[in-house]
């Protein structure tokens, strides 16, 4: 069990090791932090968190280093976290709300975040090259207007807004519906297009549509939100 001084000492040690990059020992904690005893005492503590695996020695008679526990243990439960000021909030509302491209939203968030913590910031887009079609949900926005929604299993959300030549009615939603979730749901995005090329050329009972028109979506007029194409 680690006592309450032993993760002052965790708390001491990431500090230190943060700031010098260097192996933190017993004597450099007693002269820069005020415990009020000895380093035999502050060794036996150091001694607890390496038994408990929350500090390392990475070489033999040398300071210790946290693990990767050991900072979960410090983030979790031992840093202090200082409420933003009045100030400080309305300079990031202002800083982040500027920019209406999703690019230019990461690339200010990422420079914020440089400049708050004076450390290296990166940034990764998520993955969608082994994403698969979760649902696909149609939602009805006039009389020949449609917003598609794809959602993907890794949480990724995709929207179109697409203008169509049918008369589009809730029975006709409901059909284009199961025949899209049938066609595309557990295919990887980039096998979609190719499955629904094949739509119109499956079996089915014929779509309720306008005299002269076509059920498959127009793709004359389309809004983006998101990157991915499909």
């Amino acid at each position: 069990m680690v006592s309450e001084r032993s993760l002052e000492v965790l708390k001491a040690i990431v500090r230190d090791y943060v700031a010098s990059r260097e192996p933190v020992g017993s004597k450099t904690i007693v002269e820069r932090h005020a415990f009020g005893v000895s380093a035999a005492t502050i060794r036996n503590d150091m001694a607890l968190l390496e038994d408990e695996q929350l500090i390392v020695a990475p070489h033999t008679s040398s300071g210790r280093v946290p693990t990767d526990k050991g900072y979960r243990l410090f983030v979790d439960h031992l840093a202090a976290a200082r409420p933003l000021t009045s100030a400080q909030r309305h300079a990031i509302e202002t800083f982040l709300g500027a920019p209406n491209d999703l690019d230019e939203v990461l690339g200010r968030t990422v420079r914020l975040l440089s400049q708050l913590t004076n450390q290296v910031a990166l940034v990764q887009y998520p993955s969608m090259v082994r994403a698969r079609v979760q649902h696909v949900e149609l939602v009805r926005l006039g009389d020949a207007r449609l917003m598609v929604v794809l959602i993907t299993d890794t949480a990724r959300v995709e929207q179109r807004v697409v203008e169509t030549d049918v008369a589009l009615d809730e029975p006709l939603l409901t059909e284009l519906r199961t025949v899209l979730n049938g066609a595309a749901v557990g295919l990887l995005l980039q096998d979609v297009p190719t499955a629904l090329r094949a739509v119109p050329q499956q079996p089915g009972p014929t779509p309720r549509r306008s005299a002269g028109s076509s059920w498959r979506p127009s793709s004359s007029r389309s809004r983006r939100t998101g990157r991915t194409a499909w």
